[in-house]
């Protein structure tokens, strides 16, 4: 089915902000609403990139309305600035569920890198507040470590690698770069009770910074009794999936994401 693009506008409490919207031609009944967050390393990125993204082709094969949120970039204000935007991002697709066809009992979270980072941070603040009960989550190699990891240090991979990674902590955090005591809701690899949290798939590749504390995140949320899980792909380009659409492991990651985001959210056959 073909997705129709929609450009708005919400006013926050920290001003206005862009929304992209995908939502289906011709939509009927209630579908799935995802709030779908954009990477960048907390520094960079658009709203925009939801059109190369995962979920877009999820969306169109099952049909979703996704919203991607122009949250604050560290470059403007550092944590919690672009958590607080996502959450009232999460609060409007909830609140608007009726208007926009969405069924407020499927609410997802997902998206890639430091946008993967804020899903896994967001679902936990939605789950402490109270006020969105958020059905499952896509953190893709999300970015959720702000100190190093055996796959984050010393790490020479092209694109994303310990230097960028650490430019991207320092300017996220802010004032707390450095310090020991990091907020779980800046950096979710600290949360020690995992339990309670929505559903959970990702994906990620063996060499780029991220793939320990994915793992290990995954692992943490299968002890706690939340359904996890995690593809492995053998590969050293982080963002493999969008940055070099047409290999073999971004295929396969691909059609991965999209039978997993089925069998998540119990959808029958896509509508090709």
């Amino acid at each position: 089915m073909r997705l129709d693009s929609e450009t708005r506008y919400i006013e926050t409490k920290a001003g206005e902000m862009k929304l992209i919207l995908l939502r289906p031609r011709g939509q009927e009944g209630k579908l799935p609403g995802v709030l779908w967050i954009h990477g960048g390393g907390y520094f960079e990125g658009m709203p925009e990139m939801v059109h190369f993204s995962r979920i877009r082709d999820a969306a169109r094969l099952f049909g979703a309305v996704v919203v991607s949120p122009g949250y604050r970039l560290s470059t403007k204000a550092p944590y919690p600035a672009a958590l607080e935007d996502c959450y009232e991002a999460l609060l409007w697709l909830n609140n608007s569920a009726d208007e926009l066809g969405v069924d407020p009992d499927r609410i997802i979270v997902g998206g890639e890198s430091a946008g993967g980072g804020l899903t896994a941070a967001l679902c936990m603040l939605a789950h402490d507040r109270g006020e969105v009960k958020v059905f499952c989550q896509f953190p893709l190699y999300p970015m959720i470590d702000c100190f190093d990891t055996d796959s984050s240090r010393d790490n020479h991979s092209l694109g994303w690698n310990t230097k960028r990674n650490h430019e991207g902590w320092k300017r996220y955090l802010g004032p707390l770069w450095g310090e020991k005591d990091i907020p779980a809701y800046a950096s979710p690899s600290r949360r020690k009770d995992l339990s309670g949290l929505p559903p959970c798939y990702t994906f990620v590749c063996t060499g780029e910074p991220f793939y320990c504390e994915t793992i290990k995140f995954v692992e943490e949320l299968q002890k706690a009794g939340v359904y996890a899980k995690a593809d492995v792909y053998d590969s050293d380009i982080h963002a493999f999936d969008m940055l070099m659409p047409l290999t073999r492991n971004a295929k396969a990651a691909k059609e991965a994401f999209i039978e997993n985001y089925r069998l998540m959210l119990g959808e029958g056959e896509p509508n090709e």
